[in-house]
């Protein structure tokens, strides 16, 4: 049943490349055996709208640790480290990351700058700064990052590796 749906659902996506036309079509699928609707919105982009829509000039999302370092260096980034409180203390914290946990991620972001500052103890980034998230493996911060997005900010990107990576790069660099 889902596999028909499946086959269903790609067949149209073909469709749609295909004839690039700017078209919106809705449709509607029944399942016989559990009554299950499915609704099906296929826009369909003329060729430039496909072309420029996936050959956009935005960063990367992600964050390499190399790329994280040079943000750090430059200080044209702020970089915002979601895990809670006591994560930091008891393994540690990224030079020059800001503390924001995660379930505070949406309310500080929408603070006056001198009370982020006054909290986190760091500058508030504006709208249209570079944020960087990060937590302890990638997942929280993704998370942030959406958060960042659905507030307006525009230049948001995570460091997927976390604090588990960059402790690991970390403590290589010190044995050499």
């Amino acid at each position: 049943m889902a596999l028909n749906v499946s086959s269903r659902l790609t067949r149209s996506i073909v469709r749609v490349l295909a004839s690039r036309s700017v078209n919106p079509v809705t449709r509607r699928l029944a399942t016989t055996s559990c009554r299950t609707y499915l609704h099906i919105r296929v826009i369909r982009y003329d060729g430039t709208s496909l072309r420029s829509f996936s050959s956009s000039s935005q960063p990367s999302v992600d964050v390499s640790n190399e790329q994280l370092k040079k943000l750090l260096l430059s200080e044209s980034s702020v970089v915002i480290d979601v895990r809670e409180p006591w994560e930091l203390r008891e393994y540690g914290n990224i030079p020059g990351s800001i503390n924001v946990p995660l379930g505070q991620v949406n309310s500080a972001l929408q603070l006056k700058p001198d009370e982020f500052k006054e909290k986190y103890g760091g500058d508030m980034p504006s709208h249209s700064q570079n944020i960087v998230f990060s937590c302890l493996a990638g997942v929280r911060s993704k998370t942030a990052l959406e958060t960042a997005v659905s507030l307006g900010y525009t230049k948001v990107q995570h460091y997927p590796g976390g604090w588990q990576e960059w402790a690991e790069r970390q403590l290589i660099k010190t044995k050499e």
